[in-house]
């Protein structure tokens, strides 16, 4: 079959290759014009797709990145995965709409249009299906097919893959669900299917609040902790020793991605817009997770006070890592960004090193190494605060050097002048 995905980012590309590795000729949809140019280079951006991967899609004839519309012509499938991101703090929907309408464009009868982007229960049957119906004059279920099948991809996890990640399908009617399940069966070792579309878009948008209010509470749990003098991580390896009834979720600076700070505010402003619902519990823990940044810095701050008699303004500070979790090149929604931020509008002197990004991808960013030949030498430094625990840093080495470390990670040895968060 001819597939269209709409978008080729981190949901996007690796879709468009598993779909290549099963035997359709795929049209990667790509509007900016930097990604459009790498994808044709053979140049991955996205690390969960080798760059191997992605040369050898090329050669095989059967995927395309595409600029122009006109691509998209008589495709079988289009599947949508564009950003849903927040603006003004508030769910923002426009490049589902665009892509709807460039998928309505385009739409031939018996053709099957599947979303997955992340969103509230009833996008797929209020926003998108109009927008497609409108377009053609056809009837969604009759003349043509949408569906549902949320995406679940982790960046830079080794173990957990599109192709062996169970699969959530939902679709309009009975014969959408069929057509979507048949798409994706070539693909993916595990469907599961919903019995509707705002089943699996709930669904989705839960798997997500779940994480972001547990990590809440140990966020909120280390700061208890803190005022108690009690090892908040060895407390929590000791409730971990439990065989049954708990699940560990670690404390940090606070949580990133394209999931997490995001998808809950698409469940509790829907809930409360159209339905004047509350959704308490998530609404507190975005204050908390939000507000973490600021108590790393007032943490970091305190101890600038306390330990070295030095105040923030003009603190000569390493900050060891951009992205938001651990090896990869992920900065979205990233909290050690807030935090650098932060350290900065208070005078401080903050040089930053992360591996993986790349420099014009991050406001004086450093790619020298941690060591002390050539490299940036941690003592020449007032504090380290280590914020994304690459493997690539040598926390021994760090350890070693450092005048005074802020752990908010949980994973530097233990020495008096390291500060768990």
């Amino acid at each position: 079959m001819k597939i269209a995905v709409m978008g080729q980012g981190y949901v996007g590309l690796p879709l468009a290759m598993a779909a290549v590795e099963a035997g359709h000729h795929v049209v990667g949809f790509e509007p900016d014009q930097r990604r459009w140019q790498q994808l044709n280079w053979g140049t991955s951006y996205v690390e969960d797709v080798p760059s191997a991967t992605l040369r050898a899609a090329l050669e095989s004839g059967r995927y395309e990145a595409a600029r122009l519309e006109d691509w998209l012509v008589d495709f079988d499938v289009a599947v949508i995965t564009v950003p849903t991101p927040l603006k003004d703090r508030q769910p923002d929907l426009s490049d589902v709409g665009a892509a709807a309408k460039t998928v309505a464009a385009h739409l031939k009868r018996g053709a099957t249009v599947i979303l997955e982007s992340t969103t509230h229960p009833g996008t797929t049957r209020d926003v998108l299906v109009p927008i497609l119906q409108d377009a053609t004059g056809w009837t969604a279920g009759e003349d043509f097919y949408v569906a549902f099948s949320p995406e679940r991809i982790d960046p830079g996890n080794p173990s957990w893959k599109f192709t062996n990640t169970p699969k959530i399908v939902s679709g309009l009617t009975a014969k959408c669900l069929e057509r979507a399940e048949q798409f994706y069966a070539g693909m993916t070792q595990n469907i599961v299917c919903a019995s509707s579309l705002e089943e699996a878009e709930l669904a989705k948008v839960f798997e997500n609040t779940f994480r972001h209010v547990n990590i809440a509470l140990v966020n909120e749990l280390g700061r208890l902790a803190h005022v108690l003098g009690v090892d908040v991580w060895r407390t929590l390896n000791l409730a971990d020793s439990k065989p049954f009834g708990f699940t560990k979720f670690l404390p940090g600076p606070g949580v990133g991605g394209h999931c997490l700070p995001v998808d809950p505010v698409y469940l509790t402003h829907h809930v409360r817009t159209q339905y004047g619902e509350a959704f308490r519990l998530v609404e507190l823990a975005q204050d908390i997770n939000e507000g973490q940044p600021a108590y790393v810095v007032q943490r970091l701050q305190d101890s600038l006070n306390n330990r070295l008699h030095l105040g923030v303004h003009g603190a000569r500070i390493l900050a060891l890592g951009q992205a938001y979790k651990p090896d990869t090149a992920d900065m979205r929604e990233s909290p050690a960004v807030t935090v650098v931020e932060l350290l900065r509008a208070k005078g401080a002197l903050v040089t930053v090193v992360d591996p993986y990004i790349e420099k014009e991808d991050a406001d004086s960013l450093q790619r020298i190494p941690l060591d002390v030949h050539g490299g940036l030498n941690c003592g020449d430094f007032d504090a380290v605060a280590l914020l994304t625990p690459h493997q690539q840093f040598d926390l021994q080495r760090v350890a070693d050097q450092a005048n005074y470390v802020l752990d908010t990670r949980g994973v530097m040895p233990v020495a008096p002048h390291i500060e768990r968060l």
